[in-house]
């Protein structure tokens, strides 16, 4: 009987001991690192306190914990607008985003736990038609630095309305429609054949220039020729006579088919009979 009542006793404290420890492990939850909480009560409502990091006590059933990530996370939003020359613009943008963490309990109660998926892509689409809108095809191309600053400036500025921060924001992807596309390769093939028009006509020009130029130099030798004829009469031409011979001959005597017969002697040539 002693070992019935003691094993009762034991169980009875294990019990206690069990709902104890549930309890207890219901009124306590765990914020992590970079992210906050907001208290729901079900007699008070969203409570205006944000929750740091750390081990925390609530009253269980009566109480709950809504978790946020307050690090900054990515999000693409791909936009198509038209541009102020009425060219279809396909625009990606790239957004880091966190929330306020003292408007946390506002933003759950106004948007909700998804207030990224509810907010940025309405925002993000509002200010980039707004943005695109004030510039042409050409420009959001040569002047996309200052198109990503005043997009970067405007949504900013609205996002903050709904307590969120932008750390950063980036127009990673820019297209247009396929006629703009087509029209700026003809463009392109029209400059290259105005370039090669051009530099045919520039050799053209210089050729020209070059036959002028031999054409003066030929004119200028046959005047000194003429004068040099004129100042030494026929002894110019005896003296250019004698050079050219004198250069045959020398061609000649390299030459091993050449053979030379004396004059004036006869020669008798051994033919085979």
């Amino acid at each position: 009987m002693a070992a019935f009542k003691l094993f009762g006793t034991v169980g009875k404290v294990g019990l206690g001991l069990a709902i104890t420890g549930g309890v207890l492990n219901s009124a306590l939850y765990n914020v992590e690192a970079g992210h906050r909480a907001v208290i729901f009560d079900r007699f008070q409502g969203v409570r205006d306190v944000v929750i740091g990091e750390g081990t925390h006590f609530l009253i269980p059933w009566v109480q709950k914990p809504i978790i946020f990530d307050c690090r900054s996370r990515p999000r693409n939003v791909p936009v198509i607008t038209g541009s102020k020359d009425l060219q279809n613009v396909n625009i990606t943008l790239r957004i880091l985003f966190r929330p306020i963490a003292n408007q946390l309990p506002r933003i759950f109660t106004s948007i909700g736990e998804d207030y990224d998926e509810r907010v940025l892509p309405s925002i993000t689409t509002e200010i980039l038609k707004s943005v695109v809108a004030r510039f042409d095809a050409g420009e959001l191309i040569t002047q996309r630095e200052l198109v990503s600053r005043q997009v970067s400036e405007d949504l900013t500025e609205r996002a903050a309305t709904f307590g969120l921060i932008l750390d950063d924001v980036s127009l990673t992807h820019l297209t247009f429609g396929k006629e703009f596309t087509e029209a700026v390769e003809m463009k392109q093939v029209a400059q290259q054949e105005a370039e090669r028009a051009r530099f045919i006509v520039e050799k053209a020009e210089q050729q020209k220039q070059a036959a002028v130029i031999s054409a003066e130099g030929d004119s200028k030798a046959a005047e000194l020729i003429a004068n040099s004829l004129a100042t030494a009469g026929d002894g110019l031409i005896e003296l250019r006579k004698l050079e050219a011979a004198e250069d045959i001959a020398y061609q000649l005597a390299r030459s091993r088919n050449i053979t030379y017969l004396p004059a004036g002697q006869s020669v008798l040539l051994q033919l085979p009979q």
